[in-house]
């Protein structure tokens, strides 16, 4: 079914040609003949070219980051991103020029939005003419980012490429724990709209990291972020964000099996450890929102 993505596809620019998309049935197609078939779970995939996808979630890092994310343990993030973007949709969609498609919805664009967790959660606290597109590159994640919400349409892409949507649309860019292009998320921002970026801070999941052997957070993180958005942005805002998270062993197995860790830990010595861990650890969460507006 491609009724997921009828709410967005008006969006959309071909990634061949970059004229706009229609959805036919079960197929998203621009003028000039170039063709996506839509997969039966209601997503599309606008990835061209022969590159491989890198270091896209696997099945198993959707599953772990759709468990834990599900027991609610970054629910104060969500809460706290859903409020910042109904203020700036809300400011946004007031101007005259703000982007809204065909049918009329202003749309928000998720680059990098996984399984569509914070998405779906921006989606139900802000006005209902608002549509969600999330974009990521694993197609695991993409098919259940196109379950998460009924406004969310769901879209095979890289952003580290074009990205296949058309100029100055999206009235709110998310881009949480994701690959930044700061070039193509200012050419889609309609007028008035901002980049909402979310990282780690340091010191997130604290005595985790040195008990099982994961990737720290870079103490230089700020500097380089900035130092990436500063050809094509201008930070106006940040907001920290702190929870503390009690977590059982398999809620630690799921935190690391749905991050970066999870590429360089191997997993027998990762459950060893965790086998030494109280029953219940309370580790921080720690997170960094940023604010951007496009310098034009």
């Amino acid at each position: 079914m491609g009724d997921v993505l009828e709410d967005v596809v008006d969006h959309l620019a071909c990634p061949v040609c970059r004229a706009g998309l229609a959805l036919a049935e079960r197929v998203v197609r621009c003028p000039h003949g170039h063709a996506f078939d839509v997969a039966r779970q209601g997503y599309v995939s606008l990835l061209t070219g022969s590159g491989g996808a890198g270091t896209a979630d696997t099945p198993a890092m959707v599953a772990a980051r759709e468990r834990f994310l599900a027991a609610g343990h970054y629910a104060p993030l969500a809460e706290r991103v859903t409020r910042l973007a109904a203020e700036l949709i809300g400011a946004a969609a007031a101007g005259p020029d703000a982007g809204a498609g065909a049918g009329g919805r202003r749309l928000i664009a998720d680059a990098g939005a996984g399984t569509g967790y914070l998405l779906a959660r921006v989606l139900d606290g802000t006005i209902p003419q608002v549509a969600g597109l999330a974009l990521d590159i694993s197609k695991h994640a993409i098919k259940r980012a196109a379950r998460a919400h009924p406004r969310i349409g769901a879209v095979v892409a890289d952003v580290w490429r074009p990205i296949p949507v058309r100029d100055r649309r999206a009235v709110l860019v998310m881009n949480a724990f994701a690959p930044r292009n700061g070039a193509e998320f200012a050419r889609i921002l309609a007028p008035g709209g901002t980049l909402l970026v979310v990282t780690p801070a340091p010191g997130h999941l604290g005595d985790l990291i040195g008990a099982l052997g994961l990737l720290t957070v870079d103490q230089d993180k700020d500097r380089r972020l900035a130092a990436a958005l500063a050809d094509h942005f201008t930070q106006v805002g940040e907001v920290a964000v702190e929870t503390t998270m009690t977590l059982g062993h398999d809620a630690v197995e799921a935190v690391v099996a749905m991050g970066p860790s999870a590429w360089h830990t191997d997993p027998d010595t990762l459950r060893r450890r965790i086998a030494n861990l109280p029953e219940e650890c309370s580790v921080p969460g720690l997170f960094r929102i940023t604010l951007w507006k496009p310098i034009r």
